[in-house]
């Protein structure tokens, strides 16, 4: 089975084969080049928005140095621990709506950066044991989390995030809340839109790698154009160190019961991301997708996600898990061989010692960075609806999605709505993220099955008509 896989994929370099330093180092920059976006952007938008300000380019230099590791963990493997694919891992999108959350909650009560540092970071590494101990469930996790699940839950992770994107866009949140005048001006949604093109432009006219790369290429264009217009600000980059070494717990850690319910209920949902991430990697790398070779594989590959996400935490960033981006890198090379990983591991934690990229990142203007978190939220969104699209919809999925998105976008819309609940219950519910998947675990247990009735649909519909 196997050989037949690696057959249609017409690999180079299969899992096993040993490139030399040549081709291992020009296919590990392509793989740079397709996940550095991915791997910064989180730690960006959750600095920017909840003022992270001069703690900023560390926690990027933290991301991309956790991520060096943790690429290393999973395409090496240690003990159990590692899928052994070219897979490689960077700070996931899927926790950006709950760590906001946590923020904010911890910056309402009078925290500043450290404090809230210091509760993003415990609650992550508490959580990490959630993904740890399903690692070793996995198969029996797919009966409750189910793709109607799942589909739902990263649908609402991109609708949520899509305000902040959007904010961004228009000038960002420091520019609305504190020159109001200024948020919205024509010279932002200018500046947004040319990198919206611009993505649009290079993924549908652009060669193979130049798709892959749209997002960086979109960014370096709208930075250029607002370089000629006078919108960036270089002042923060004079007060970046040069260089910067890791310190486990720099803020400290701590932790709130009721804000890390929605942190271990994301990270159930990216074990089974991962799942897929890597199954997908197993097919383009020409390897089987089923029995004790594949299942060790996905078994050790969540393991990873926990065990990475962990170590994140102690060295000071945000959960990491699977690239599926990278997969494209694999099909598009033909480079499948996981010792490439290994380069990528490195030139990542050679980048993590040197702040001053991260500083680079920063003077990036909000409107440039809105433009391109604005089509990585979306696709996000419309992945979660690609999950719910491979599903028959029959009468108990349509009420499980209509009552799940009425639920998480309504808290969305309308936050006061919960304002009179007890604390602990507000602290659940009002974060859209768990709401939709809570609502949709529950309804999924206890809703009956229902066939779906095809004549009957289409009778519905015309009556409608």
């Amino acid at each position: 089975m196997a050989e037949d896989t690696a057959q249609s994929t017409n690999l180079i370099y299969e899992l096993e084969d040993k490139p030399g330093p040549g081709p291992s180092l020009l296919a590990a920059f392509q793989h740079i080049l397709a996940s550095i976006v991915g791997i910064v952007t989180p730690t960006l938008i959750i600095g920017g928005v909840l003022g992270l300000g001069a703690e900023i380019p560390y926690l990027i230099a933290m991301a991309m140095f956790v991520s060096g590791v943790a690429t290393f963990i999973q395409c090496k493997t240690v003990g159990p621990v590692g899928s052994g694919l070219l897979s490689l891992q960077g700070t996931s999108f899927a926790f950006l709506g709950t760590m906001l959350a946590a923020g904010f909650a911890v910056k309402g009560q009078g925290g500043g950066p450290e404090e809230i540092l210091a509760m993003l970071f415990g609650l992550c590494l508490f959580g990490c044991l959630v993904e740890i101990i399903l690692s070793q469930f996995i198969g029996k996790l797919g009966k409750v989390i189910t793709p109607t699940v799942t589909g739902i839950v990263i649908t609402v992770i991109g609708l949520s995030l899509v305000k902040v994107g959007f904010t961004d866009f228009a000038g960002g949140a420091y520019v609305q809340q504190n020159v109001p005048d200024a948020f919205g001006k024509p010279v932002n949604l200018v500046l947004g839109s040319i990198v919206v093109l611009s993505i649009l432009a290079f993924t549908f006219y652009g060669g193979p790698m130049l798709r892959i790369s749209a997002i960086m290429i979109g960014l370096v264009i709208g930075f250029a154009v607002a370089l000629v217009m006078g919108e960036v600000n270089f002042a923060s980059l004079g007060s970046t160190p040069a260089f910067a070494v890791p310190v486990p717990f720099k803020y400290g850690i701590d932790f709130d019961v009721w804000l890390f319910i929605p942190v271990a209920f994301i990270f159930v949902v990216t074990a089974i991301e991962t799942s897929g991430d890597l199954t997908a990697n197993s097919v383009i790398s020409g390897q089987p997708v089923e029995g004790p070779v594949y299942l060790k594989r996905i078994k050790g590959g969540i393991l990873a996600d926990g065990v990475n996400s962990g170590i994140a935490a102690i060295f000071n960033t945000f959960p990491n898990t699977t690239f599926s981006q990278n997969n494209g890198v694999i099909q598009m090379t033909g480079v499948a061989s996981r010792h490439i990983g290994l380069y990528v591991a490195g030139l990542l934690v050679f980048m993590g010692f040197f702040p001053i990229i991260g500083s680079i990142f920063q003077v990036v203007p909000k409107p440039v960075l809105g433009g391109a978190t604005l089509v990585l939220f979306g696709t996000i969104a419309v992945a979660g609806i690609r999950i719910l699209a491979t599903q028959a919809i029959d009468k108990k999925k349509v009420y499980i999605m209509a009552v799940s998105f009425g639920l998480s976008l309504g808290v969305t819309l309308v936050p006061d709505a919960t304002q009179h609940l007890p604390t602990f219950l507000k602290q659940v519910v009002a974060t859209p993220i768990t709401l939709a998947g809570l609502s949709a675990i529950i309804l999924s247990l206890v809703l009956p099955d229902a066939e779906m009735d095809t004549s009957s649909t289409q009778g519905e519909m015309a009556a409608a008509e």
